[in-house]
């Protein structure tokens, strides 16, 4: 959008600079106007990707996962007899 309007006005002999300035605003009012549902749509999905549970926790599943997973990393290092069944 912004090159379109960019690209008008300099074949309308407008200035460059005045050119750019005026496509960069008309392109962002224009954005502001257009693209309303997709910018809600995207600040709701960072909403609930920062979003915390009653104990300050963020919320995420795939971290849950990752979480177990370390977690059972550690237990083996710590303690490696119980993952060869009392062999040393």
């Amino acid at each position: 959008m912004f090159f379109g309007l960019f690209f008008i006005l300099l074949l309308l002999d407008f200035n460059p600079y005045f050119s750019a300035i005026i496509a960069a605003a008309i392109s962002f009012a224009l954005s502001l106007l257009v693209l309303d549902r997709q910018r809600d749509a995207m600040s709701e999905q960072v909403a609930k990707k920062l979003s915390r549970d009653s104990q300050g926790k963020y919320l995420d599943e795939q971290g849950s996962v990752e979480d177990a997973i370390l977690e059972s990393k550690e237990i083996d290092q710590v303690n490696p007899e119980a993952n060869q069944g009392g062999k040393a």
